[in-house]
């Protein structure tokens, strides 16, 4: 309405600004409207006021029905929604109800099936993989074969590259030192008989001995191994079977069983001579047998015996200075590392030294002094602290220690530890600085299909649980002998 009553003012205007004249010096007088303009705009404002009106009523004609339209479309996209709700409803009443079927179906046929074959269902679970696994070893064997026949190929390539890499990683001074022993032979003849028809003789000693052979230097075998003890039974078994001359695979074997007893007693009268060089008599017998390996075996690269020894002596010259209880402190000294040569249970040293001193019934006093020697426990007596003390001194002494050796010796172990942890395995002996690994089976619990099995197996926990350069080989050995005697 107002843009109506602004038109009939503007009209209103126009008609008067025709009638007056302007003056600039008189002033403006009353506007008189003449009857013919009057009608005029009052015709003019209807014609306004009729067109607004059909204007208004077009439009809003046009808004309801643009309204309509989408109520339309809403209408229909709710019933849409509507419709797909109830659907879905239906539907997942529908799954809900066929799984209800189906876990009652299976409830059912469990039931029978352990009915019928009197096992419960845990049993039949058991019964029915123990199954699969024995259809499928066959074909785990060939695929692993034809995995390893392939990487055979790419391995022959970079052979040369990885034996140097691991070569300049393990084989140091240290290593080379107290690892390897030397046999001297006459001449090259004695080695190919040492050889043996095909090698078997040379197999036969590196199996039953647990060393790595090599003939490859003029005059001299070398014998390798991180054990000592199997080293030294390994070089008197091979100057026994040279002075024999009969050298063949019973012989060596009847050879190496009794290089072990002779060494087993010359071990013990060791460990009495360092008992006795100290002071220390009536031990038992299995500790003395245990002290007389310390005679082939080294921590961080220093002897046993002559760290023993010359702990000992520090640590009753110190007891003595300082007034404590000498025995206890000599006992300590003597037995403090016993647990280092304990190879048939798992643990520190330390746990081992502690749980065979309480089987045999060693004073408290002395079990303290091993079980706190490394500050592993606080100290609970003086004559503990001085075995700390000796055994601080004898290990920090220059030149006295390597401790490279001792992580080389326990890499080693833990590698023969793995393959020995593997079922069937009756011997495992880490050869040339830990580059290979021979494991042998007992051949009436492994066949050949599970031996694949067992190096692939054997090969994933040393990549998972060692750290090492280079590459380790595993080779699994199953050997089946029939022997009879004819009277």
């Amino acid at each position: 309405m107002t843009s109506i009553f602004q038109k009939l003012s503007q009209i209103l205007g126009k008609k008067a600004q025709k009638e007056e004249k302007v003056t600039p010096t008189v002033k403006k007088p009353q506007i008189a409207v003449s009857p013919e303009a009057l009608l005029e705009a009052q015709a003019r404002a209807r014609e306004i006021v009729i067109e607004a009106k059909d204007e208004a009523l077009k439009t809003r004609e046009k808004a309801q029905a643009e309204a309509e339209q989408i109520k339309e479309s809403v209408e229909r996209r709710l019933g849409a929604v509507e419709e797909r709700e109830r659907q879905f409803v239906s539907k997942s009443t529908q799954l809900d109800k066929k799984l209800q079927e189906i876990e009652e179906i299976k409830k059912e046929q469990l039931q029978k099936l352990e009915r019928v074959a009197a096992l419960t269902r845990e049993q039949a679970k058991t019964l029915i993989l123990n199954a699969w696994e024995e259809k499928l070893k066959e074909d785990i064997a060939k695929t692993i074969k034809e995995a390893e026949e392939k990487a055979k190929e790419e391995a022959e390539r970079r052979s040369k590259q990885i034996l140097v890499d691991s070569m300049k990683h393990g084989a140091t001074d240290y290593v080379a030192e107290f690892t390897v022993s030397t046999v001297q032979i006459k001449d090259e003849e004695m080695k190919g008989r040492i050889i043996g028809k095909e090698g078997r003789n040379i197999r036969t000693f590196e199996q039953v001995t647990g060393v790595d052979v090599d003939l490859d230097e003029e005059g001299v075998i070398q014998l390798s191994s991180f054990d000592p003890i199997r080293r030294e039974i390994a070089k008197v078994s091979l100057e026994r079977l040279i002075a024999d001359g009969r050298i063949q695979p019973v012989r060596i074997e009847e050879l190496v069983v009794q290089t072990k007893k002779d060494i087993e007693r010359i071990m013990f009268i060791e460990g009495e001579k360092l008992a006795h060089s100290v002071g220390v008599y009536n031990l038992p017998r299995d500790l003395v047998a245990l002290l007389g390996k310390f005679k082939y075996r080294f921590s961080y690269g220093q002897n046993m015996i002559a760290h023993t020894l010359e702990e000992t002596k520090i640590g009753v010259a110190i007891a003595n200075e300082v007034k404590a209880d000498v025995n206890i402190v000599k006992l300590g000294c003597l037995l403090h590392d016993i647990g280092k040569v304990v190879t048939s249970e798992e643990g520190t040293h330390v746990e081992l030294a502690v749980d065979l001193l309480k089987k045999y019934g060693m004073p408290v006093s002395v079990i303290d002094c091993v079980a706190q020697h490394h500050e592993d426990t606080p100290f609970t007596s003086i004559e503990s602290t001085m075995v700390y003390i000796a055994d601080a001194i004898s290990g920090a002494r220059p030149g006295a220690r390597y401790e490279d050796y001792e992580e080389y010796i326990k890499r080693l172990t833990d590698l023969e530890a793995i393959a020995k942890s593997q079922k069937g395995v009756k011997e495992a002996y880490a050869y040339q600085a830990g580059r290979e690994l021979r494991v042998i089976v007992e051949p009436t619990e492994v066949d050949d299909a599970s031996c694949t099995v067992l190096a692939q197996k054997t090969k994933e926990e040393i990549e998972k649980k060692l750290t090492y350069a280079g590459h380790i080989n595993v080779t699994v050995i199953r050997e089946t002998r029939f022997t009879e005697v004819a009277k």
